[in-house]
């Protein structure tokens, strides 16, 4: 018996037990959300288990509004918006402790002909992962993510506009007790609700702002630290809800406030996962080098997918704690990269990303670029010295115009992920950027309204 076979025995047990009364079956859609169906438990065992559920193909075709976005290959009205199926990946169920009675299982897309979709973020990933394993090693990685609390229930923060909400901490709360404290009953509960759901958290901490706040997920292989951390994020907000309150994972809330991050640590292993190729005789690895300087030297070219939004680029501002510039150094915290262990622990941090990133296409952004350094043996620059801020090496982009430029323009890009799914999500960058490049903002409004 394969072990998903064992996972999906133990699932219909628990079903067969009467201990679940409603599964989800959820993937992750392009903006890194879980999206999918609730079913009764008798049903799932009885009809969905064995074969999935279908889904309409349009959920890897719209953009965060639903809006299905002409243009894609995928799918579109001409092709009439087919269904694709929904395949449970039994090594990820959970019952969901926040939700009694209630398992949630991720799938993955297939077609008719039952091959993966290809541009599936979870398939993304899958596919830099097996691109490792074909060169003989494997990966551990873990992400951080940053986020604000309110004292405000989403449907309070809407009928606001969004302005003027209560943080739920009143001044920054960098590693601070005391006003963790205040927070600890919806903190706590996160922290304590997803070891339950079996997603092991090494701590939460009070960040560099008010009421903003990081829950550290230990490490692990790419695809389960990523659907960790899906489920993570998609937990924190129903449990905040469950609260009377509400938290945004947006990169940068309010200009005047330290923006929210997403840390991406990395490290290269043999295939088996048990011996560090970053690190051997007392000292780190030409792999090592050559990671760092595949992630450094791709690092603009694949920010598209470190920063899939508009807003994401706001989070780049000097002495903020958010990277302006595509430098590394150890232990420096000014730096796009910062190099942190020794040994074992030896790995590469990736600042650059902010707390809306996929992760799995994040993830695989970062297998790419260091798999592509090791390809073409390319050295890091030398490490830099003293406040990146006020260095002249070269800066992260600006804008997602930029960033849709420097991707459009990759061979890495190309060659890594292939031509359907650059296309696909090229295609999406430029369809969010065009929706910005549309609205009307506040800022607008309040600038120009009398005084033009």
């Amino acid at each position: 018996m394969t072990d998903n076979n064992r996972a999906q025995a133990l699932f219909l047990g628990e079903i067969k037990k009467g201990h679940l009364h409603t599964v989800i079956v959820a993937m992750p859609d392009m903006q890194g959300r879980l999206v999918g169906k609730r079913m009764t438990a008798r049903h799932f065992a009885a009809a969905v288990a064995a074969h999935g559920t279908h889904a309409c193909a349009y959920l890897l075709t719209v953009d965060m509004e639903m809006e299905p976005i002409p243009g894609f290959a995928l799918t579109s009205w001409s092709k009439g918006y087919q269904d694709f199926t929904l395949a449970p990946d039994y090594a990820t169920w959970r019952a969901l402790p926040w939700q009694p009675g209630t398992a949630l299982v991720l799938a993955d897309a297939v077609d008719e002909s039952l091959g993966p979709v290809k541009v599936a973020p979870r398939q993304v990933l899958k596919d830099q992962v097996s691109r490792a394993k074909a060169r003989g090693f494997s990966l551990k990685m873990a992400s951080e993510l940053e986020f604000y609390l309110f004292r405000e229930t989403y449907e309070s923060a809407q009928k606001k506009n969004w302005t003027a909400l209560e943080h739920h901490g009143t001044y920054i709360e960098d590693y601070h007790i005391l006003q963790g404290t205040r927070e600890e009953h919806v903190i706590g509960e996160i922290r304590n609700q997803m070891e339950a759901a079996g997603i092991p958290v090494e701590c939460s901490k009070g960040e560099w702002g008010p009421g903003q706040h990081e829950i550290n997920l230990e490490y692990s292989t790419p695809v389960d630290m990523a659907d960790r951390h899906v489920v993570y994020k998609h937990g924190a907000k129903e449990i905040a809800m469950q609260k009377g309150c509400a938290l945004t994972f947006m990169a940068k809330f309010d200009s005047r406030l330290a923006g929210s991050s997403c840390h991406i640590h990395a490290s290269l292993w043999d295939a088996a996962g048990k011996k560090s190729a970053f690190w051997e005789g007392g000292k780190p690895t030409n792999n090592f080098r050559w990671f760092l300087g595949g992630t450094m030297a791709l690092a603009r070219e694949f920010s598209l997918l470190f920063a899939p939004t508009t807003n994401s680029y706001k989070r780049y501002q000097a002495a903020t704690f958010a990277p302006t510039r595509i430098a590394w150094a150890r232990d420096n915290r000014t730096c796009g990269f910062r190099v942190v262990g020794e040994r074992n622990s030896l790995r590469v941090e990736n600042r650059i990303p902010g707390a809306d990133a996929n992760p799995y296409l994040a993830f695989a952004a970062t297998i790419a670029a260091g798999l592509h350094g090791l390809q073409h043996k390319i050295e890091p620059p030398p490490a830099l010295e003293g406040n990146a801020y006020e260095s002249s090496v070269q800066p992260v982009p600006k804008t997602l115009a930029e960033a849709v430029a420097l991707f459009e323009g990759s061979r890495a890009a190309r060659a890594a992920f292939g031509e359907e799914v650059f296309a696909h999500y090229l295609h999406a960058a430029k369809a969010e950027l065009a929706a910005h490049d549309r609205a009307v903002t506040d800022w607008e409004k309040g600038r120009l309204f009398e005084r033009i």
